[in-house]
């Protein structure tokens, strides 16, 4: 069994992280950590798990993790995993990390964007970017994994093979994403309370959002070369999911088949990515509680653009989903172990 530590247990992507493992027949969780819950039973913090799960949350502390589990997850927010993180704790253990402390190549542009000093220069390099459907190899055998986010990870698939095959104008590219106010976490915020979000829709982070850069940055290496794109992200009155919609100006004369069969190139046998059928196109709604991506297109020949739309949980395929698929390569195991979750409808 793979003994694993979850790190921040109790917020959305901990929790989630948690369920699934527990549904995992090759895991055993040895350990919860929670700041605020700290000597607190976690099925007192969440009454879902009454009766299932009887652990307490501890604290937080990276030495002890490393020397017990075999892989500890970091369900943290940026600016925590690059001070705890170090050569010797990866000697000892494999680390998933949730936040984007080890997601971008240059610690410079980290910096810039997220506004903290980067602590974990010196294994910056050793970190593998985990979008299991383009870096499966690289994953393999490593000790830290840096999970993407849940625009990034929704984003990059949708148009990655697009920008591979050279289909589409690189300065063109408009993402137009939305978001459940659960991808703002956990934390109290009066802008994320029910009666400021619901009955409405807001773009925040215009121009600036932190999700930008990793963007660019993976899909420059499916283009060979530097992209600079648009990304505005609205958060939306509902729990959970996550629709991009994402426009180019096309620059090959191409038909429905002719995408359809690029799409089918890069994931045909890719079992968490799913095409949608021509005029069928993804909806929050189908993907929720899953590890599923649905991606549709459409051409519209009277301007020349195509547009490509993504959906996924952001909890699940934009989180912990994903670190599980992640840790399941790291072990040699079938990625779609513990992950073979039917979407839930209605929710």
């Amino acid at each position: 069994m793979i003994k694993a530590g979850v790190v921040g247990a109790t917020g959305y992507a901990g929790n989630e992280l948690v369920r699934i493992l527990m549904q995992h027949p090759e895991v055993e969780i040895t350990d919860l950590t929670a700041h605020s819950y700290v000597g607190k039973k976690f099925n007192e913090v969440y009454e879902n798990y009454r009766d299932i799960n009887e652990m307490v949350c501890g604290d937080f502390n990276m030495e002890r993790l490393a020397e017990k589990c075999d892989v500890v997850f970091l369900a943290l927010p940026h600016g925590v995993a690059s001070k705890v993180v170090t050569e010797e704790i990866l000697q000892k253990t494999k680390v998933i990390d949730f936040g984007a402390d080890f997601r971008l190549k240059d610690a410079d542009i980290y910096e810039k964007w997220y506004g903290v000093k980067h602590f974990g220069k010196d294994i910056l390099k050793d970190a593998v970017y985990g979008l299991c459907e383009v870096n499966r190899e690289k994953i393999k055998g490593k000790q830290l994994i840096a999970n993407p986010g849940c625009y990034t990870t929704c984003s990059i698939l949708s148009l990655r093979p697009l920008v591979a095959e050279g289909l589409i104008d690189l300065d063109s590219i408009i993402i137009d994403a939305k978001s459940g106010v659960t991808g703002a976490g956990r934390g109290l915020n009066i802008a994320n309370m029910y009666d400021e979000c619901n009955e409405s829709v807001k773009a925040y982070k215009i121009a600036s959002h932190r999700h930008t850069p990793e963007i660019e940055e993976q899909l420059g290496y499916a283009a060979g070369k530097k992209i600079v794109l648009q990304f505005t992200p609205h958060l939306i009155p509902m729990n959970r999911g996550i629709l991009a919609t994402c426009y180019a100006k096309l620059i090959k004369n191409v038909s429905y088949a002719d995408v359809k069969a690029v799409y089918e190139k890069y994931y045909k046998n890719e079992y968490f990515v799913r095409l949608t059928k021509e005029g069928v196109f993804p909806e929050t709604r189908w993907v929720k509680g899953s590890n599923f991506i649905d991606i549709g297109f459409k051409i519209d020949e009277r301007t020349g653009r195509i547009i490509v739309i993504g959906a996924i949980d952001n909890l699940v395929k934009g989180a912990a989903g994903q670190a599980v698929q992640n840790m399941n390569i790291l072990f040699g195991l079938d990625e779609k172990t513990g992950l073979e979750l039917v979407p839930v409808f209605p929710v």
